[in-house]
């Protein structure tokens, strides 16, 4: 369930839709002038607001220019006028949809539950995954399986080894791979990198066959070996 702003400076309006968002089991702020939604918008932690253009105080669309100063909130417009003008400066805000009075508060629901799910789904990383032979690795959510079977690796193993991964059959110098796996300000012994790749793979096991050390280089994953 959503936490959705109304600002609109028609109390009957505000009341309809109040109707039906909390019938849907939502949580409802209200807001009648442009001046008062930026503000709640600033201290509220709301999931999207139904905004109204014409309004006392500060307008719509002036209010969506604060808005977006400070948040990117999915935004639904509400208009008594169907021009096509005031959706285009409504688009070029940042308003995620646009809905003229009168309007069904059903179908506004519909809009408000569609324009959350997109938004969940942007906001989603992609699940990231390796697969080869046996070997399975989860790189979002930095899990390892051998044949199945869950490996246990050390922090820096996993950062070494997705690091490997994500730069697969490409030649990795050893001066590479310190500065970017353990920073820029690393002044250790370079050997460190050595007994890591070491313990990586003794944790991949057979499938340890796809590191390749590259004499006087450094390393590969090679996903042809």
């Amino acid at each position: 369930m959503y936490k959705i702003l109304i600002a609109d400076d028609e109390e009957m309006i505000r009341r309809l839709i109040r109707k039906y968002a909390e019938f849907e089991g939502h949580t409802v702020g209200e807001a009648s002038d442009g001046m008062e939604a930026v503000k709640m918008c600033r201290t509220g932690d709301y999931d999207i607001l139904i905004c109204d253009i014409m309004m006392p105080e500060l307008d719509g669309f002036s209010a969506l220019r604060e808005i977006r100063r400070f948040s990117d909130i999915p935004i639904i417009m509400l208009s008594a006028r169907g021009e096509e003008y005031d959706k285009i400066s409504g688009f070029s805000l940042g308003v995620d949809d646009y809905v003229v009075k009168p309007f069904s508060p059903k179908e506004l629901m519909m809009r408000v539950d569609a324009i959350m799910k997109r938004s969940a789904k942007k906001s989603e990383p992609p699940h990231e995954i390796f697969e080869l032979e046996g070997l399975r690795a989860d790189i979002t959510a930095r899990l390892v399986y051998i044949d199945g079977k869950r490996a246990d690796m050390s922090p820096k193993e996993y950062d070494l080894f997705f690091y490997l991964l994500k730069n697969k059959n490409v030649a990795l110098t050893r001066e590479k791979l310190i500065t970017e796996v353990w920073g820029y300000d690393y002044y250790g012994d370079d050997r460190t990198l050595d007994t890591h790749i070491k313990l990586l793979r003794r944790s991949l096991g057979k499938y340890s066959k796809f590191i390749v050390t590259l004499r006087g280089v450094g390393y590969r994953f090679d996903t042809e070996a």
